[in-house]
């Protein structure tokens, strides 16, 4: 309890909301572009800060460790897009590998990035109201892979500050733990060895001789 009241002003710091609120931002973009594997891989983010969170407020160093674990395994996979999305070692950003080769969209922001307009015609062989099919987009004022390599590089200054401030915690955590120790917080013996003494005393005295 002591070092959960110690800890509580942290907890509002930009060191544990800032993950938070770059992966909810991020969820739902890739939402909005059925980026199926970014988004599983920002809800796993998810639950991941959360668990450092409790792990923090309910003094649980292992969680915190988790999360420590984690933020590399974060800062790996955000690596990965940014080389996707600058088709670094051989990968596409036009493939389908974000989006489990299930469907053909791309980043939300390659239709909707700042400038961005979109330009439709009519499908031949094709009559009716909704025989429109999207053709291009022009006028973007940045192309849209550079604002997912942006996001990423984003996630990975935050997580790399997550991880310094988890280990500091768990450092601080540990120096608890230790002096506790140290002043004998969980040594029951100091208890044992002094009842012993009066106890055989005791003992003693009932068999005197007379």
């Amino acid at each position: 309890q002591i070092s959960s009241f110690f800890f509580f002003p942290h907890l509002f710091s930009p060191f544990f909301f800032f993950p938070q609120l770059a992966a909810l931002e991020r969820q739902v973009f890739d939402f909005l572009g059925y980026q199926w594997a970014p988004i599983l891989a920002n809800f796993l983010h998810i639950i991941i800060v959360i668990l450092g969170l409790f792990g923090t407020i309910q003094y649980r160093p292992r969680y915190i460790v988790v999360y420590a674990v984690w933020t590399a395994i974060w800062v790996t996979w955000n690596i990965f897009i940014i080389c996707f999305y600058l088709e670094v070692g051989g990968l596409s950003k036009d493939s389908e590998l974000l989006t489990f080769n299930i469907s053909q969209h791309q980043s939300w922001w390659s239709e909707n990035g700042p400038g961005c307009v979109r330009k439709e015609a009519p499908v031949a062989g094709i009559a009716g109201l909704d025989s429109q099919s999207y053709v291009s987009v022009v006028g973007c004022t940045l192309e849209y892979r550079y604002i997912e390599v942006m996001h990423s590089s984003f996630q990975i200054l935050v997580a790399l500050v997550g991880f310094v401030y988890a280990c500091y915690v768990v450092s601080v955590f540990t120096e608890e733990e230790d002096s506790f120790d140290f002043i004998g917080g969980f040594d029951p013996f100091p208890l044992y060895h002094v009842n012993e003494k009066p106890s055989n005393l005791l003992f003693k005295q009932t068999y005197l001789p007379a």
